[in-house]
């Protein structure tokens, strides 16, 4: 069945209601080592491990690579695999890869359902603006003789999961995640202009235990006076901050003008939201908590969680207020029919 003939089925059956206007989605990846040496070529663990995520869908995705244009299809299980394998470390607990594997699945899904593709030959691309997306070859390159054991306990948790999405209302979520909070995470609304209902704040403490929970960055004043075009008259004390339900910032007041914390924290392309200005001398000191825009699924969160002993199932819960994992086949099923050949 042709693509628009399967979207205008798809529509026709009712299967979801009017589509949100929802904020694109972005995410803070996980980036590996860039050192490389020689590999010695070993099978491929998708080929060979047991209920692989290659043998557990007939759907496929098509990737659009930012660096060379081509177009790579590849199963939707096997794409949740490099998803989850790009976008969280593998060392993290199985619990915390699986919480990761439902969110790429249902990102994903909903995608295919509900957003446009980005042309006619390709689904979505390999960047933030939808999913980090590595293939076998460039993760072989990152892990080197840690590839084989790192990509079974991937595809373990994908496996574990497989045909999971988390879902609102019975319709996949928006499943927005990011690195690490500053002890809360962040209403959708607070970052994004859209209230999304189970996008709101909740405690997350276990990040107080990532690497990014604290960071300073030092600017000259006169360069943060003329970004935002402003004065601060000898101090940059002589402003106002109000803060967000997540302790983010959420205005900042100088003078006559008002800035978002979101505002500040792109323009001096911050960790995070959550940020305090001191002058020291000709500069301006930021010291912020955490890593990435705060809203949805904290990483370190969910490892943090799941070293507790909770189950991917309690993390994704606890991170997307009242939503349920559900099947995927419930409300996907019309998906296998969008290629008129296999996946090979």
């Amino acid at each position: 069945m042709k693509r628009k003939n399967w979207m205008a089925f798809f529509i026709t059956g009712g299967l979801f209601g009017a589509i949100l206007i929802l904020p694109t989605l972005i995410v803070v990846p996980f980036t590996g080592s860039s050192a490389s040496h020689e590999v010695q070529e070993t099978p491929n663990p998708i080929e060979k491990a047991a209920d692989s995520p290659k043998d557990l869908s007939p759907i496929a995705v098509r990737v659009e690579r930012s660096q060379s244009g081509k177009i790579e299809e590849v199963p939707l299980e096997t794409y949740v695999a490099r998803v989850v394998a790009s976008e969280m470390p593998a060392e993290f607990e199985l619990e915390a890869l699986k919480a990761q594997a439902l969110a790429a699945r249902t990102y994903i899904t909903r995608h295919l359902l509900e957003e446009e593709a980005v042309s006619q030959e390709a689904d979505v691309t390999d960047t933030v603006n939808h999913q980090v997306y590595k293939n076998d070859e460039e993760l072989r390159a990152q892990w080197h003789d840690q590839y084989t054991s790192n990509m079974e306990k991937i595809n373990t948790a994908v496996s574990e999961t497989a045909g999971e999405i988390i879902t609102y209302n019975q319709e996949p979520i928006t499943a927005a995640f990011f690195s690490t909070s500053n002890g809360y995470t962040e209403n959708a609304e607070d970052y994004w202009e859209n209230e999304i209902p189970y996008l709101k704040s909740v405690e997350s403490p276990w990040d107080q235990q990532s690497p990014k929970f604290a960071d300073q960055k030092i600017i000259p004043i006169t360069q943060v006076q003329t970004a935002l075009g402003v004065n601060f008259k000898g101090n940059v004390q002589n402003m106002t901050m109000t803060k967000t339900e997540g302790n983010r910032v959420d205005k900042v007041q100088v003078g006559d003008q008002t800035f978002s914390g979101r505002q500040i924290r792109e323009t001096f392309e911050l960790p995070s939201s959550d940020f305090s200005m001191q002058q020291k001398g000709d500069h301006v000191i930021f010291t912020t908590k955490g890593y990435g825009h705060g809203v949805g699924m904290s990483q370190y969160g969910a490892n943090g969680m799941a070293k507790s002993g909770s189950s991917y199932k309690d993390i994704v819960t606890h991170y997307y207020h009242d939503t349920e994992v559900s099947s995927i086949n419930k409300q996907t099923a019309l998906l296998t029919s969008r290629n008129d050949k296999p996946v090979n």
